[in-house]
């Protein structure tokens, strides 16, 4: 499975204003409105559900990254918006560090199997500093696509 398989083209932001773990949250929920991938009727629900998921433990992985994740009823497809800090927003990892990289990750109720898919692939990506640190660096969607497009042809 390929990354860009379900990332949203027109759901990358690379300047996250939000400070604050819930306040992201809602952001990429906002930017998956905007894009068409997600009826604004879902928006609270959605917004719930990653919280509630949170509340779980935090999807904060380390080294920077976050995939807050969720499946709710009535969403149609797997689908993921990408955002990036440049501060930093705590948001409870493991590793006591900032995270700056953030793949929101929503999925149908009944798509277990594609859901851990995703969620491994992002995780097994991102495991790779060098991956992490290009994306970091990443000015606007269209890098963010290439950096992403680049690791999905390695088919790791």
């Amino acid at each position: 499975m390929n990354i860009l398989e379900f990332l949203s083209k027109k759901a990358i932001i690379t300047d996250v204003k939000s400070a604050k773990k819930e306040d992201v949250i809602k952001e990429l929920v906002e930017v998956l409105i905007r894009a068409d991938e997600i009826e604004g009727r879902y928006q609270n629900k959605l917004i719930e559900a990653l919280i509630a998921r949170e509340s779980l433990g935090s999807t904060a992985i380390g080294h920077g990254v976050a995939i807050p994740h969720a499946k709710i009823e009535g969403i149609k497809k797997l689908v993921a918006a990408f955002g990036l800090s440049k501060k930093g927003v705590d948001f409870d990892s493991l590793d006591g560090e900032p995270a700056y990289i953030f793949f929101l990750l929503v999925a149908p109720q009944d798509s277990a199997g594609p859901h851990l898919k995703a969620l491994a692939r992002i995780s097994r990506l991102l495991k790779d500093k060098y991956f992490r640190d290009n994306l970091r660096a990443c000015q606007d969607d269209k890098s963010v696509i290439n950096i992403i497009s680049q690791e999905d042809e390695k088919k790791i």
